[in-house]
C-alpha cells in the first residue's frame, strides 16, 4: 500500500514538474520565435544587400574595364596627335625658313634691278662690262701668280748670290715663316719639313726648332720642293732630340 502511494506521489510530481516545465517553455517560445523571425529577416536582408552588391561590383568592374580600353584609345589618340603636331611643328619651321630663303632672294632681286636701273645701261652694255670684268680678273690672276714667281725668283737668285759674296753673309727667310717636322732621321740627323717654296723656303735658310716654346735644335735647308723641304742639323746646335710635330721659325727673320 504504501508502494503505492509512493508511486502515485512520484507520478504526481513528475506531473507537476512537467508542467512547470512546459508553463516555463511556453514563456519562452514567442520570444525564441521572434528572435528566429527576426535572424531570418536579417539574413534575407543581408542576402539581397550581398547580391545587389554584387551586381554593383560587376557593373564598376564592367565599367572599369571599359574606361582602362578607353584610356589606351585616348593615349593612342593623344600620341598621334603629338606626333601630328611635331610634323606639323616642322612643316611650319621649313616653311618660314624658305619663306626668309625667298623673301631674302626677292630682296636681293630688287636691290640688283634698282641697281641696274641706276645705271640707265643697256642689256647690252652690262652683258659687255661683266665680259670685261671676267677677263681683268682673269689677268689681275694671272700677274699675281707671275708676281709670286717673281718673288720666289728673286728670293732663289738673292741667296744663290749671297754664296759668291762672302761665307758671312745669312739667309733671311720671311718672319712670318711657321712650320713643323714631318719626318726625323735621328741616324742622319736630316729632317723633312712641311713648308716649301710656296712658303718662302730657301736653300741655306736656317731654322729653329722648338717644342712648348723651348730650344731642341737649329737645322739649315739644303733642298727646297714646291711645299716641302729638307734640312740638317747645323753642328753644335743640338740641345734635345728632335721629333715628328716640333716647330720651326726663322733663325734669320727678315725685317
Amino acid at each position: 500500500m504504501l508502494l503505492r502511494i509512493s508511486l502515485i506521489v512520484a507520478i504526481l510530481a513528475g506531473l507537476g514538474a512537467g508542467v512547470f516545465s512546459y508553463l516555463e517553455v511556453s514563456d519562452k517560445i514567442p520570444a525564441l520565435t521572434k528572435q528566429r523571425d527576426d535572424e531570418h529577416s536579417l539574413k534575407v536582408t543581408a542576402l539581397t544587400d550581398l547580391s545587389k552588391t554584387k551586381t554593383e561590383l560587376s557593373k564598376t568592374r564592367n565599367e572599369l574595364s571599359q574606361t582602362q580600353q578607353e584610356l589606351v584609345e585616348t593615349k593612342t589618340d593623344r600620341d598621334k596627335a603629338v606626333v601630328r603636331a611635331d610634323s606639323q611643328s616642322k612643316r611650319a619651321d621649313e616653311l618660314s625658313d624658305k619663306l626668309g630663303k625667298v623673301s631674302q632672294e626677292r630682296d636681293d632681286a630688287q636691290n640688283s634691278l634698282a641697281a641696274y636701273k641706276a645705271t640707265e645701261l643697256s642689256p647690252e652694255q652690262v652683258f659687255k662690262l661683266s665680259k670685261e670684268l671676267k677677263s681683268a680678273r682673269a689677268e689681275v690672276e694671272v700677274v699675281n701668280g707671275e708676281k709670286v714667281v717673281l718673288f720666289h725668283t728673286i728670293a732663289r737668285l738673292t741667296n744663290e748670290l749671297a754664296k759668291y759674296i762672302g761665307p758671312d753673309n745669312v739667309v733671311k727667310l720671311r718672319s712670318d715663316l711657321r712650320g713643323k717636322i714631318l719626318v726625323v732621321d735621328p741616324k742622319w740627323d736630316f729632317v723633312v719639313l712641311n713648308v716649301g717654296e710656296d712658303q718662302g723656303v730657301l736653300t741655306q735658310g736656317e731654322l729653329l726648332v722648338s717644342r712648348q716654346g723651348k730650344l731642341v735644335a737649329k737645322v739649315i735647308v739644303r733642298s727646297v720642293q714646291k711645299d716641302r723641304s729638307i734640312a740638317n742639323l747645323v753642328p753644335g746646335w743640338k740641345i734635345g732630340e728632335m721629333t715628328e710635330g716640333d716647330e720651326i721659325c726663322p733663325a734669320h727673320p727678315a725685317s
